[in-house]
Protein backbone atom coordinates (compact mmCIF):
# COMPACT_ATOMS: atom_id res chain seq x y z
CA UNK A 1 0.00 0.00 0.00
CA UNK A 2 1.33 3.43 -0.90
CA UNK A 3 1.80 5.83 2.00
CA UNK A 4 0.35 8.81 0.08
CA UNK A 5 -3.14 7.28 0.23
CA UNK A 6 -3.17 7.41 4.03
CA UNK A 7 -3.98 10.60 5.90
CA UNK A 8 -3.92 11.19 9.64
CA UNK A 9 -6.79 13.44 10.68
CA UNK A 10 -7.46 15.00 14.07
CA UNK A 11 -11.04 15.51 15.19
CA UNK A 12 -13.21 15.47 18.29
CA UNK A 13 -15.28 12.48 19.36
CA UNK A 14 -18.97 13.37 19.07
CA UNK A 15 -19.73 11.24 22.14
CA UNK A 16 -17.14 12.28 24.74
CA UNK A 17 -15.74 15.45 23.14
CA UNK A 18 -12.12 14.33 23.48
CA UNK A 19 -9.62 14.93 20.65
CA UNK A 20 -8.83 11.76 18.67
CA UNK A 21 -6.76 10.93 15.62
CA UNK A 22 -7.99 8.66 12.84
CA UNK A 23 -5.97 7.19 10.00
CA UNK A 24 -7.95 7.52 6.78
CA UNK A 25 -7.34 5.53 3.59
CA UNK A 26 -8.23 8.06 0.88
CA UNK A 27 -7.69 5.70 -2.07
CA UNK A 28 -11.40 4.77 -2.36
CA UNK A 29 -12.40 8.46 -2.39
CA UNK A 30 -15.54 9.56 -0.54
CA UNK A 31 -16.63 7.05 2.08
CA UNK A 32 -18.39 6.50 5.38
CA UNK A 33 -17.45 3.93 7.99
CA UNK A 34 -17.66 3.24 11.72
CA UNK A 35 -14.65 3.47 14.02
CA UNK A 36 -14.59 3.24 17.81
CA UNK A 37 -13.32 6.25 19.76
CA UNK A 38 -9.89 5.53 21.24
CA UNK A 39 -10.92 7.35 24.45
CA UNK A 40 -14.50 6.29 25.29
CA UNK A 41 -14.75 3.26 22.93
CA UNK A 42 -18.15 4.38 21.57
CA UNK A 43 -18.72 4.05 17.82
CA UNK A 44 -18.27 7.14 15.65
CA UNK A 45 -19.48 7.40 12.07
CA UNK A 46 -16.56 8.79 10.08
CA UNK A 47 -17.38 10.60 6.84
CA UNK A 48 -14.58 11.25 4.34
CA UNK A 49 -15.03 13.62 1.41
CA UNK A 50 -12.52 14.75 -1.19
CA UNK A 51 -12.96 18.11 -2.86
CA UNK A 52 -10.11 18.66 -5.29
CA UNK A 53 -6.99 18.68 -3.11
CA UNK A 54 -8.98 19.21 0.12
CA UNK A 55 -9.78 16.33 2.44
CA UNK A 56 -12.75 16.74 4.82
CA UNK A 57 -13.06 14.22 7.66
CA UNK A 58 -16.00 14.48 10.07
CA UNK A 59 -17.31 12.35 12.92
CA UNK A 60 -20.82 11.98 14.26
CA UNK A 61 -22.43 9.67 16.77
CA UNK A 62 -24.78 6.89 15.75
CA UNK A 63 -27.57 8.79 17.53
CA UNK A 64 -27.19 11.89 15.34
Amino acid sequence: MMSDVLDESALYCPCCGEPVTVLVDISPGAQEYIEDCEVCCRPMIITVQLSGEDLVVQARSEDA
